[in-house]
């Protein structure tokens, strides 16, 4: 009885064997379950930084559009940001003088008698 069950117990062996090396390779080999948290994880902040760009491009966009458009808009960038006015236009500059600085006068104290 000890012979018959020899090569089933062989087979069992091989058996378990198999299911430990599939079972290796499914969490920790190479396209393991490991593999695809950290692969996740990469398009999770790819995709974060995507939307921010998209934002930022769409912000963009409606700038140029903005610029292309209308001549106010640059008008505007170019007096802001260039200091520049239009013909016939007289620039005035206000310049507020500095802020006063109240300096204590000494006072000299004569000594008691």
């Amino acid at each position: 009885m000890n012979d018959a069950a020899r090569p089933l117990r062989i087979i069992a062996l091989l058996l378990f064997a198999l299911l430990a090396w599939l079972q290796y390779r499914l969490w920790f080999g190479e396209g393991g379950a490991v593999a695809t948290a950290n692969l996740q994880s990469q398009v999770d902040r790819q995709a974060a930084e995507n939307r921010g760009l998209a934002q930022r491009n769409d912000l963009l966009a409606a700038e140029v559009e903005n610029l292309k458009s209308g001549e106010a808009a640059a008008e505007e960038r170019a007096r802001s940001e260039l200091g520049m006015i239009k013909p016939g236009e007289t620039f005035h500059r206000v310049v507020e003088p500095p802020a006063s600085v109240d300096v204590p006068a000494a006072v000299d104290e004569a000594p008691a008698p």
